[in-house]
């Protein structure tokens, strides 16, 4: 059953590399700072293209979409301004006067275009406490966000003067510059709490400044220069702000763990008697082979997200494909030639509580790994069975809430805090104003916009909308005679991804339009708005998901079986990480969807999952389970070409590795979970899902299940079908044959 022996008589690719490295230091070093340089350079020279809504239309309502910007039409932007009181009605004196000040304090801007008072457009509330001053921007609608500042600041000033009512403003422009404001928080929080919890564990795992300071400089460097890379190519491929935050998770995570793996085992050489030369060129031959398999694993994951057919997917794929590949390109040039210059210097600036005693000879042949994951492993491996369904169960019951996750574009209520000025303005105007500011837009195009047939339909458009229940006067028309288009703006019911405003769009879609609009000859009648695109995004995603789950599955077992040459290995990877990529879902659902242990993140539930969410997780975890997977599964190989039985194999490979990827995953979850403490729920998401799939897969999938199963199979891990034997072999190469010198206390750094 098992594999055939092949000779490797050369070094592997990674050890190569390695050597190339150490043998010329300077230009290897030199080499990457020019190109962080000229990468960062050139990237700020060229500028980046920011994808646009239009960019990720899908469906009926990217093409309705289409049609508008086919058309040249701009569409100004509009902003709101409510005002309330509890206690007396619009007729009253001083409910005229705050509208009289605001009306005149936004003209004063000059910002606006025009600005409609409630007493002529009648936008007054049926309850008489409520009334909307409507203004229309200035200028092009695209950058009205960077022009609403004087308009908030003239609405804040009336507020202050008439403090008996309520006077808020609220509107796209507003909401995207709350938005783009938040965005540059938050990242710039992530970045500023993320690097030195990552120094932190770093210094708690090796006890030494600068082996620390090492990894996540080069991760620092690796992401820098990847930013330029991304501003390159977004000319080619655009670029978006959910695609520097995932460079920036992914990039510091991967960027760290792939030094910390090198570093890690080229330490661990020295510590057993090893020259530095022969300690740099098996830490190249094998952790330096692992970081090259479990990076290609994550580009190829990553690629599955062009298959969406979304560009801000596609942006995201590129920009975490950029980032990994440079993080793996520092991982395995600059770092062997720094770690060649340095020697055992590495171990300089050692923390006093946090020195590590230096081992023996007699604890450098001990068999490595903490005292408590060798506690762990011993009972599993005497109890594989039982540790295997115990620990099947425990995930299948943690992923169990997925069967009922609902995934939605959330809308702005949800995306921020509770308790968000804006957020509370919107709702006061949805409660006030039924079906505002949720509306949907019909995109009429027909050669007989004037004729009598058209406007019999429009009639009856209306009569029939408003006796759906669902959707609501006032109902307006905007005709452009020169582009043969119109535009019908329906408001609806609901808050723009719930069921009432889904059952809104489909009585909108699936009778309304069809039965009079769509019913004239010639004529094209197409649905957008937010909901529109919401429904329309999320059948794009359902769509994806079988092309993107298949391809990137398909590579991963491809790549994996290249790896360690055995059907066996790479589809138990397969079945591990879609277990824990299944327990993060069920995570997510009962965290955000029902809000279960919510409150401990500064959160609450909003009923649903971000729609881009599930896949990107899906795909990042995939790409990312495989680090501990290929790591851990490489020393395992390793022990097991040197002779030693599988069962023995699978023990030394466990608790050799449990320092270090306990390490690593402490640094990925650390960085995962500050994403999980920004302010927006896309990003919470995001982060709290990955570091629980994270936080699973090095404590579970790697303690628990890997090597009971693993121990259970036996020698059928290294299962390879004759008719495959002609695959090449991907594996480290020879290592060095140097014995390790006898050493002293004194000479050897210690292991860490």
């Amino acid at each position: 059953m098992t594999s055939r022996a092949h000779k490797t008589a050369r070094p592997g690719f990674a050890a190569a590399i390695g050597g190339w490295s150490a043998r010329h230091r300077k230009t290897a070093v030199f080499g990457w700072l020019l190109f962080v340089v000229l990468a960062t350079v050139l990237g700020g020279m060229a500028g980046s293209i920011q994808t646009t809504g239009k960019d990720n239309g899908v469906g009926q309502s990217g093409r309705a979409d289409q049609l508008i910007e086919q058309s040249g039409i701009k569409s100004p932007a509009h902003e709101t301004v409510l005002i309330q009181s509890s206690t007396f009605t619009a007729t009253d004196p001083r409910f005229r006067t705050a509208v009289e000040d605001t009306i005149g304090a936004v003209r004063a801007t000059g910002a606006s275009s025009a600005v409609k008072s409630p007493y002529t457009s009648g936008a007054i509330a049926p309850d008489q406490h409520s009334a909307l001053v409507e203004i229309t921007m200035a200028g092009d609608p695209d950058t009205a966000d960077q022009r609403v500042a004087p308009l908030l600041a003239a609405v804040a000033a009336t507020q202050a003067h008439h403090p008996e009512l309520t006077v808020e403003e609220f509107g796209e422009a507003s909401a995207n510059k709350w938005f783009n404001d938040m965005f540059t928080h938050d990242f710039s929080r992530a970045e500023w709490t993320a690097v030195p919890l990552a120094l932190g564990i770093l210094l708690v795992a090796f006890g030494a400044l600068v082996a620390a300071v090492l990894p996540v400089l080069l991760a620092l460097t690796a992401f820098i220069a990847a930013g330029g890379l991304v501003a390159l190519s977004s000319h080619l491929l655009h670029t978006s702000n959910d695609a520097s935050s995932v460079m920036l998770l992914v990039g510091l995570a991967v960027g760290v763990d792939y030094c910390l793996f090198y570093l890690r085992r080229e330490r661990e050489e020295r510590a057993k008697g090893h020259s530095p030369e022969a300690a740099l060129k098996i830490a190249a031959a094998t952790s330096g082979r692992a970081v090259m398999v479990s990076g290609l694993t994550v580009v190829v994951a990553m690629a599955g997200m062009f298959l969406t057919g979304i560009a801000d997917f596609e942006a995201m794929g590129m920009a975490t494909i950029l980032v990994v590949i440079t993080a793996v390109l520092g991982s395995v040039t600059v770092l062997p030639a720094l770690l060649s210059m340095l020697g055992d210097r590495v171990e300089k600036g050692r923390i006093p509580f946090l020195r590590r005693r230096r081992t023996t000879e007699a604890a450098a042949a001990a068999p490595a790994g903490s005292r408590f994951w060798r506690a762990v492993l011993g009972r599993v491996l005497r109890r594989p069975v039982i540790s295997a369904g115990i620990a099947t169960a425990l995930l299948l019951a943690l992923a169990a809430p997925m069967l009922g996750m609902n995934t939605a574009n959330l809308t702005f209520a949800q995306q921020l805090p509770k308790g968000n000025p804006l957020v509370l303005t919107e709702q006061r105007i949805a409660a006030a104003f039924p079906g505002n500011p949720n509306q949907a837009t019909v995109v009429v195009t027909s050669d007989q916009l004037d004729s009598a047939a058209m406007t019999a339909a429009l009639s009856a458009f209306k009569q029939q909308a408003v006796a759906t229940g669902l959707l609501h006067d006032p109902i307006t028309v905007t005709r452009y005679p020169a582009q043969h288009l119109e535009l019908v703006d329906v408001p609806m019911a609901g808050s723009g991804n719930d069921k009432t405003s889904n059952d809104a769009l489909a009585a909108l879609r699936g009778t309304v339009v069809p039965h009079t609009l769509g019913a004239v000859p010639g004529t094209q009648a197409e649905v957008t708005g937010r909901t529109a695109g919401s429904a329309d995004f999320n059948a794009q995603m359902t769509g994806s998901l079988l092309p993107v789950f298949a391809f990137v599955m398909g590579f991963a077992f491809l790549l994996m079986l290249l790896s360690f040459r055995s059907v066996t290995i790479a589809a138990t990877a397969l079945a591990l990480n879609l277990l824990s990529v299944a327990a993060s879902y069920g995570a997510l659902t009962l965290v955000f969807q029902h809000g279960v242990g919510a409150s401990l993140l500064g959160t609450a539930g909003v009923g649903a999952i971000e729609t881009w969410v599930p896949l990107f997780l899906f795909v990042i975890l995939f790409g990312l389970s495989m680090d501990y997977h290929v790591f851990v599964v490489s020393r395992i190989k390793e022990a097991h070409d040197r002779g030693l039985a599988t069962r023995a194999a699978v023990a030394h490979g466990i608790s050799s590795t449990a320092g270090v990827v306990t390490s690593a995953a402490a640094i990925m979850v650390a960085v995962f979970a500050v994403f999980g403490t920004l302010d927006m729920q896309a990003m919470k998401q995001m982060g709290i899902g990955l570091a629980v799939a994270v936080l699973i897969d090095a404590t579970v999938i790697r303690a628990v299940l890997l090597p009971s199963v693993m121990s259970l199979l036996g020698d059928r891990n290294w299962y390879l079908p004759r008719w495959l034997d002609w695959l090449p072999d991907l594996g480290h190469g020879e290592l060095p044959t140097e014995q390790p010198a006898t050493h002293t206390e004194e000479s050897v750094p210690a292991r860490v």
